[in-house]
């Protein structure tokens, strides 16, 4: 079985910190990765990605993550993204934009990383996805937080709304989502966090990192026409 850490964000613009990054995650073990950069780059040029994968031997697919506030902000990006050859996801704390996130084929994934956003989360939402095929993201950084009282408040709301989608039998993935070098871990060692400490079903902790992201990838190369390569060894 093949696992993927399917979020990690990076500079584009800072090759040689990317490059460690990547160096580190081969060294650990790390065999596929959605790579999502932090800096707007919507259009990765074939060259660029043509050295950003000869660093390591990695499988490497890449994402674009918006970060909405209004509707109009929404309907105003997201046009933008009607050929877009890669992975799209959306964060907002703004229930229309989740809504309508979750109603628009162009968006693979709702994120809800981000503690904050993470309590805006619905049973609505979540079926919505689960009838339009796209995906709901759940990130283990917040549960990396220095400050024990925020850590423990976190963590709390972490397997309360896993175990939403769980119960909805939506899909979903759990991505690392780290910035800190030091946090950085093999998916193995992240699916038996989410299997002893959230009390996800092991078969289920395993689904998140390997076949529910070759699922998503998959969905994403047949809307586009193969415009980019999905080859997993």
């Amino acid at each position: 079985m093949t696992y993927f850490e399917s979020r990690l964000p990076v500079n584009f613009e800072r090759i040689n910190d990317l490059q460690n990054r990547l160096r580190l995650c081969e060294k650990i073990g790390i065999k596929n990765i959605i790579l999502e950069p932090q800096n707007d780059l919507r259009n990765i040029s074939l060259d660029l990605k043509k050295e950003i994968e000869s660093f390591v031997k990695i499988n490497i697919f890449y994402r674009i993550n918006l970060k909405i506030d209004t509707l109009d902000d929404f309907k105003s990006k997201i046009k933008n993204y009607n050929k877009f050859a890669g992975i799209l996801s959306v964060e907002s704390l703004n229930k229309e934009v989740q809504l309508r996130s979750a109603k628009d084929s162009r968006v693979d994934i709702i994120s809800f990383s981000d503690p904050e956003i993470l309590k805006s989360l619905t049973p609505g939402i979540v079926s919505l996805t689960k009838q339009n095929n796209s995906f709901i993201e759940f990130s283990l950084a917040p549960i990396m937080e220095s400050n024990k009282v925020l850590q423990s408040k976190n963590f709390r709301n972490l397997y309360k709304y896993i175990h939403l989608v769980l119960k909805l039998k939506a899909n979903f993935l759990i991505s690392g989502n780290f910035q800190n070098l030091f946090n950085y871990r093999h998916p193995r060692a992240l699916i038996s966090v989410c299997h002893t400490l959230l009390g996800i079903p092991l078969v289920l902790a395993k689904k998140a990192f390997s076949i529910n992201p070759e699922l998503l990838i998959e969905k994403v190369q047949k809307s586009q026409n193969n415009i980019f390569n999905f080859k997993i060894n």
